[in-house]
Order: C-alpha cells, then sequence, then structure tokens
C-alpha cells in the first residue's frame, strides 16, 4: 500500500466501479427486508452547499449500512424543479426557466456524484419535467372526482407591479419582496384542496409517529389547532337590523367582552361602507399589508367605528359597539371576533387606542383586584367579575356558558380547527399547469386523462410582469373537450409544495402510464427514514400527510402516514467576515495572520463577526468542490459526520477538516499494518474489537453519528497500542467494515489492498460474538494515600487478599512504598486498592 491516501484517484476509481456495477440500484422483485432511506431533495439552485453535504452524508450512512446488514435499501434522488428563483432567472438573466433549472441540476448532480453517495439514480425525477407533473395533473384529477378540490374566491397577496399573487412569506413589511411595492388585498377565484376534511386524522396520526421529533409533532399539532369554543350571535341594537356571529376558544371570558369586530369585507362592513365614504376609505385601507397571522399580529391595530351596536348576551342593556378592524379576516372563522381586551394582547392594544373598557374577569390567586395594565393576562386561575360565573375554574366556565347558551338556543359548543383549506394557485409560469378548462356553457372541465400531460409552452416572454400563460396568444384558447367549443385552460399553476407532497412515492415506483403501481409502492413505503431541516416540519410534511391520506381515502394507497421515522438535522454554521466598508467577504477572501485575519487581496485588516448559519447574502460559505479537491470526498463526510451531535448546528472550522483529513491517513496507514500471517490471539482486543462493532452499529441506528464515530477513533487507538497478532490484523480488516458507510472510499481502497474479494460496499456488516460483550475483566485502580499510583488488569471477582497481593507488587507502588509497611489496606472489589501508610 502507498504511504499516503490518494483521494482524488480513490475517488474517482471507486465511484466509477460503483456506477458501473450499479451497486446501489435497488431491486423491486428482491426478497430481502426492504429499507427506504430518503433525504428531503434539494431544489436546484445551481451549487450544493455545505449544508446539503450534511443532510445526505447522514442519509448515505444509513443506507450503506442496511446494506451492510442485509437489506434491500431504496436510497434515491431528485429535483424540486419547479418555482418562483427560475423565474426570477429568466428575467434577470434572460435565459428560459427550464434552460437555467436543468443547467443547475447538471451541476449539482456533478458535484453530488464526487461525495460518493449511494443513491440510485436510476430512479431520479425532476418536478419540472412532464413525465412527472403529467402524473401529479393525473393525480389532480383524481381528487376533483373525489370532491377533494374546490374553487372559491379568497383573500390573497397581491403585487400590483409583477402583478402575481405572492406567498404570504414573500410579503416583506407589507411590501412585495422583488418589487418593493406596497401589496393590497385582492379576491381572487383560487383553487383550494380539502385540507380540512382530514383534520382530525392529521392530529390523531400524529400520535402514531414516536419515531419523529417530539418539536415536530407539536409543532403540526399547533398548526392545525383543535380547540373545543362556542359559536353564538351578538344581537343587535336598533335601528342595526342584522346578528353577528362570532366563535370565541374562550367562552368563559364573555362578561370581559368590550367590543366586537368585523373584518373589511364582512357583509356589516360592507354595508355600513355604502353609506359612508369614511367606512369605505379604511376598508380600502385594510387592503394594504399582508394577509398572515402573524403580519396581523404586528401591524398597528386599526379601527373603524361603525356607530352601531349589539347586546350582550347574557344582558340585553350591555350595549357593545361594533368596529371595522384590520385584524380580523373574512377567510377566518366567522370574519368577526368578540374582543376581550383583559385576556387578548391585540384586543388590549386595540381597547386602549380607542379607549375600550378593559375588565379583569381570570385572576390567579391573589390578583382578583388587580388592574389590567399593559399585558393581557391569558394564564390559569379563577373567574372573577363574572357574575354566576366567579370562583369557577376556566374549564367550568366554558362548560356552564356553552350549556347556557345551548339551552337558550343563542349558541353551540363547537369544535374547530386552526387549519384551513390548502391554496394551490398560483399566477406564475413555472409550475405544474392546473389541468382544467373553462367552457362557458359546461362550466368547469377536467382535461380528458388521454390528453396529459398538459405541458408548459415554451415560448413565453418575461418582459412583462404577470403570469405568462395567461397572455400566450396560443396556448390557453382550446375547445371544450364536452361540447367542442372554444374554451380556456386554467393559467394557474399550482403551489410548489403539491410537487414535493407525493414525490417519495414516484420514487418507488415510475409507471408511464400512471402515476404509480400501487404493490410496488406498497412494498417500499412508508419511508422508513426521512432527513431534512426542520424548516419543512410543518407545511411540506403536512402537506404530505394529507396528499398520502387523500390517496388511501380515493382507494389508490393502503396507508396513511408517508414517514414512519424523521430526523430533523441541524445546520453547518461559519463565522462571518467584513471589510472595512462594511461588505461581506467570503471565508476564501480573508486568511489568519498572527491573531487577527486580513483580507488577502488588500492586506487590510477583517472583522469577524458571528458564527450563522452558511448563506449566501452573508458571503459565509464553503463550496464542497474546493474542499473535496483539497482533501477528498472521504475527509469531508468523515467532519459533516464526527464533530456534533446530528440534530445540532455544526460549526465549520479549517481545523476541523485538517482533523479530519489527518485520521483518514492515520486509518490508511493501519490498514497497511494487516498481517495474515500474524499468530496468536488478544482477548482483550478481540473483547474491545466486538464491543465496537456492537456499539457502532446501535449508533448508526439511532442516527448517533458523532458516537459512533467516537468509537471509531477509540478503536483506532486500541489497534495502533496492540501487539501484533492474529486478533490485530483481525480487527484491522474489521475496522475497514466499521468506517465502510462513512468514509467509503478509503474502504474501498484499503478493501481491495487486504486482497479481500469483491467490493465493501457488498460486504456484510460484522457478526458479534455476545460472549466478548461481557468483560470478565476489570482495571483496578492503585492507590496510596488516595493518589492513583498504577492499575492492574484482573479477572472479574478476583479476592481481596490477592488484589492486594497484586497492588504491592504494581511497580509504581512498590517505588512509591520504599520499603515501607501499610498500615491499612482498603480494598473496593472491582474497582481500586488504597494504601494508607
Amino acid at each position: 500500500m502507498q504511504r499516503r491516501f490518494n483521494p482524488l484517484e480513490a475517488d474517482a476509481r471507486w465511484q466509477a466501479v460503483w456506477d458501473e456495477k450499479q451497486t446501489f440500484r435497488a431491486s423491486d422483485s428482491s426478497d430481502k427486508p426492504r429499507s427506504y432511506v430518503l433525504e428531503m431533495f434539494p431544489y436546484p439552485s445551481g451549487r450544493i452547499h455545505i449544508g446539503h453535504v450534511r443532510n445526505y452524508s447522514m442519509g448515505d450512512v444509513l443506507a450503506r449500512f442496511r446494506r451492510m446488514t442485509g437489506h434491500e435499501v431504496l436510497h434515491p434522488m431528485g429535483w424540486d424543479a419547479f418555482g418562483m428563483p427560475a423565474e426570477n432567472a429568466a428575467m434577470e438573466k434572460k435565459v428560459h426557466p427550464g434552460e437555467w433549472t436543468r443547467s443547475n441540476i447538471a451541476n449539482m448532480r456533478a458535484q453530488l456524484k464526487k461525495l460518493g453517495f449511494a443513491i440510485d439514480w436510476s430512479r431520479e425525477l425532476a418536478t419540472c419535467e412532464p413525465d412527472y407533473y403529467g402524473q401529479e395533473q393525473a393525480l389532480f384529477l383524481d381528487m376533483l372526482e373525489a370532491g377533494l378540490v374546490y374553487r372559491k374566491e379568497s383573500a390573497v397577496n397581491w403585487d400590483p407591479v409583477d402583478m402575481t399573487v405572492l406567498a404570504n412569506e414573500q410579503v416583506i413589511d407589507g411590501r412585495g419582496w422583488r418589487s418593493g411595492a406596497l401589496v393590497e388585498k385582492r379576491k381572487l377565484s383560487q383553487w383550494f384542496l380539502k385540507i380540512t376534511q382530514f383534520a382530525d386524522d392529521l392530529l390523531e396520526g400524529l400520535k402514531t409517529l414516536d419515531q419523529w421529533p417530539d418539536k415536530v409533532r407539536t409543532m403540526q399539532e399547533n398548526w392545525i389547532g383543535k380547540s373545543v369554543g362556542l359559536a353564538f350571535r351578538f344581537q343587535p341594537v336598533a335601528p342595526f337590523d342584522s346578528e353577528i356571529e362570532v366563535y370565541s376558544t374562550r367562552p368563559d371570558t364573555i362578561f370581559g367582552a368590550s367590543f366586537v369586530a368585523v373584518a373589511a369585507d364582512h357583509p356589516v362592513a360592507q354595508a355600513v361602507a355604502a353609506e359612508s365614504a369614511e367606512a369605505a376609505a379604511f376598508i380600502e385601507k385594510c387592503k394594504e399589508g399582508g394577509t398572515t397571522a402573524a403580519e396581523l399580529e404586528t401591524a398597528e391595530k386599526l379601527g373603524f367605528d361603525t356607530g352601531l351596536s349589539v347586546a350582550h348576551p347574557f344582558d340585553p342593556e350591555w350595549k357593545l359597539p361594533v368596529f371595522i378592524a384590520n385584524f380580523v379576516l373574512m377567510d377566518y372563522g366567522t370574519g368577526a371576533v368578540m374582543g376581550v381586551p383583559g385576556h387578548d394582547q391585540r384586543d388590549l392594544d386595540f381597547a386602549r387606542k380607542y379607549m375600550l373598557a378593559v375588565e379583569r374577569v381570570v385572576a390567579a390567586e391573589g390578583d382578583e383586584a388587580k388592574p389590567i395594565q399593559n399585558e393581557a393576562y391569558v394564564g390559569p386561575g379563577k373567574l372573577v367579575n363574572s357574575r354566576f360565573l366567579d370562583g369557577m375554574s376556566v374549564e367550568d366556565a366554558k362548560a356552564e356558558v356553552i350549556r347556557r347558551a345551548e339551552e337558550s338556543g343563542w349558541g353551540t359548543g363547537t369544535t374547530v380547527f386552526r387549519l384551513r383549506d390548502w391554496g394551490v394557485s398560483r399566477q406564475r409560469y413555472w409550475g405544474t399547469p392546473i389541468p382544467v378548462i373553462h367552457c362557458g356553457d359546461c362550466g368547469v372541465v377536467g382535461v380528458p386523462k388521454d390528453q396529459l400531460p398538459v405541458t408548459l409552452p415554451e415560448d413565453v416572454s418575461f418582459d412583462i410582469p404577470g403570469n405568462p400563460l395567461d397572455r400566450h396568444p396560443t396556448w390557453k384558447h382550446v375547445d371544450c373537450p364536452q361540447c367542442g367549443k372554444p374554451a380556456r385552460r386554467e393559467t394557474d399553476t399550482l403551489d410548489t409544495f403539491a410537487d414535493s407532497s407525493w414525490y417519495f412515492i414516484r420514487f418507488a415506483s415510475q409507471p408511464q402510464d400512471r402515476p404509480f403501481d400501487r404493490e410496488t409502492v406498497e412494498k417500499w413505503l412508508p419511508v422508513g427514514q426521512y432527513i431534512g431541516g426542520v424548516e419543512h416540519a410543518i407545511l411540506h410534511l403536512l402537506y404530505a400527510r394529507f396528499w398520502t391520506r387523500a390517496l388511501q381515502h380515493m382507494g389508490q394507497l393502503g396507508f396513511a402516514e408517508p414517514f414512519t421515522g424523521l430526523f430533523t438535522q441541524g445546520m453547518v454554521t461559519h463565522e462571518t467576515y467584513k471589510a472595512g466598508d462594511g461588505s461581506w467577504l467570503s471565508p476564501g477572501e480573508v486568511k489568519k495572520s498572527g491573531d487577527d485575519y486580513v483580507h488577502i487581496e488588500s492586506g487590510a485588516p477583517v472583522a469577524v463577526g458571528r458564527v450563522e448559519k452558511m448563506s449566501k447574502s452573508k458571503k459565509n460559505v464553503v463550496d464542497p468542490d474546493d474542499i473535496i479537491a483539497q482533501y477528498g470526498a472521504d475527509a469531508v463526510r468523515w467532519f459533516m459526520l464526527s464533530d456534533s451531535p446530528p440534530e445540532r448546528d455544526l460549526p465549520w472550522t479549517e481545523s476541523g477538516i485538517e482533523g479530519s483529513w489527518r485520521f483518514v491517513n492515520r486509518l490508511w496507514r493501519l490498514f497497511g499494518e494487516a498481517d495474515r500471517s500474524a499468530e496468536g490471539q488478544d482477548k482483550a482486543l478481540d473483547r474491545k474489537l466486538h464491543q465496537m462493532i456492537d456499539g457502532v452499529a446501535k449508533d448508526i441506528e439511532a442516527l448517533s453519528f458523532n458516537k459512533a464515530v467516537a468509537k471509531i477513533y477509540e478503536l483506532a487507538n486500541t489497534v495502533e497500542k496492540a501487539q501484533p497478532s492474529a486478533s490485530r490484523s483481525a480487527a484491522i480488516r474489521t475496522l475497514a467494515l466499521l468506517v465502510a458507510p462513512m468514509t467509503p472510499h478509503l474502504a474501498e481502497e484499503a478493501w481491495a489492498a487486504m486482497g479481500e474479494g469483491g467490493l465493501i460496499a457488498d460486504a456484510a456488516w460484522p457478526v458479534v460474538d455476545p460472549a466478548l460483550l461481557v468483560d470478565d475483566e476489570v482495571t483496578i485502580a492503585c492507590q496510596v494515600m488516595g493518589k492513583l499510583r498504577d492499575t492492574i488488569t484482573v479477572p472479574k471477582g478476583t479476592p481481596r487478599e490477592e488484589l492486594e497481593k497484586l497492588a504491592l507488587a504494581a511497580p509504581n507502588v512498590a517505588r512509591t512504598l520504599d520499603g515501607a509497611t501499610p498500615k491499612k489496606v482498603i480494598v473496593v472489589p472491582d474497582r481500586l486498592v488504597n494504601l494508607v501508610v
């Protein structure tokens, strides 16, 4: 074996062998136990980053390990390829979104292959290709037929410059993220998927996901937001003549109500605006800003006093003013709310602004007479200032109010969910065309399945803001498939979350004539281990869970949960650097000079900032290609797995990658010391080896990669110190097997150099001898006057008298005693001997 490991040669050689032999191609007909390992597929932005490397290295270790333990493993890769960044590139770089996307996919595929991931590339897919999105269109039509799709008018964020609907995340401080224009609220006809039909089941299903992080299940539970409350009607006070229906999760606070607020597009608000120019102007102002709950929470609370009143349900003489308010939306609940300032911060802010009454009606012990100041009280307590409810607990008061409301006929106890139906319409080009046709006579007509896919036209222009499909001269003009009369295609495309809601199913089965084959899918799914960032904990995972349930509901699948196991890895972080003018500098533009950093080009001092998540905006990114070219793929993979628990952030450091590179070379040198001719057994080494085989396997299964790495370090140290023997040679060979999932190129190179047959990627995980997992020897601490002077290794259970003799004979103890006779000997069996002189 060469003295120094050559990673560039080894990487290229073994990647070519794996590719040629199709080593990682999964077989649908295998009779082995199956294991589906999947990392969340990437958006093809153009380059992979170190965060990708960490994510995919974790999945790769597990996939390779599962192959070694006798599983048929499905470990695929694809591209979440539709979305706004491609359209932005089309506008800025004057290229077609498809050209930009496919070029990026080619670059990123090449980068991933340099890392030697055990991926079944035969199943690669991209959501922007018609053979994928055409099958998604077929599923959409199935959902339409099953009543899981509908169209309605809905409030949206509208960018008047780009002339498009913006997702909530694209509205920043009330302005479009790209144009900077003030966003308007508009009513548009939108397509929706009936996720709320499955709200209870989605919530109950979380209880079965015991291999998911608790924090993710909690986030989904809160997003679904099941609550029991009171739906009731406020009666109008003349001359007002319309009831106002509200829903409250806190009917116990009903005696703390001081106003009722309605949305700007509530019928009451519209009726007031028809008579009042001032009200109409206020409603127009409400259309500015976003529509998210988060934005409404932080925005200034504005209201318009309609001059109308409603009566309190328990006291007809108690009048509550009716306001039009900018923080109430028609899409949430009934479009009207009961304002209880003492126990809701939003209501308190509003009440202080408009000088409305604020009454405490729930109090912790001792606070009964304490007035509400600037912070609403949302904690536990007893009811106060609430007539017949006084002294009750919150839950008892809720039940009592609901009982009386139902008894008197003005309200009903109701279970509601925070979850809203999924609006999937997007007014943009680079997405899956919604496969419906609008006919003046027939209405909405699904595109016949034999006409799928409805493909995107290539000849589009992005010179004018707005959706190119809407202004295309021919694409949207078609004949109605039912009556044959002129009609038009739907020009909205699907939310890209739809594309990622079933890709894991298509990976398992890719027939040309239908979305998937049920029998094949059910061999592989649910996904055994799904790995990805916690930023997808709510929407992506929730939509994927819904989509699988919808397929089960339609009889196309026999399971509801798509992912049995979920792991959310931490981010890779790096220091940030700034030049003297305040501009960001990349790690490649700076170098260390003494204790400081300087700009390589100018020599000027550089300000070192916080360690933060790698981001292009702050330029604290590390290009994996540069690191691989310098250290090889295995050193990069090893560093990704070694320094931090995988669920925590990992700081990228030069010293860290250099340390990984040194260890790769340590292993290489150690592998070169395997000697088949060596004889003799080393029982201690045999025992350590089998304990490490067992421990590393358990750590990999638990995704505790850093712990597995620590055990391998420990084993390598032990083997290095061991005397030549058959046991040592066997341990070196076994060590190659243990590191094979983590440093596969190094392991293949060593396996071949040792003269082993076949690929180590196809080798079995070493078998553990259970007898060697139990320690039958112990190390005894030998102390003189409480200070450690030596150690002895003895059989477990050695008698006290024998321990005393062996301790007195230990070289360092004898030297310390220098002929003196101990006055007292303290023996703790199997642990220590302490000699008192």
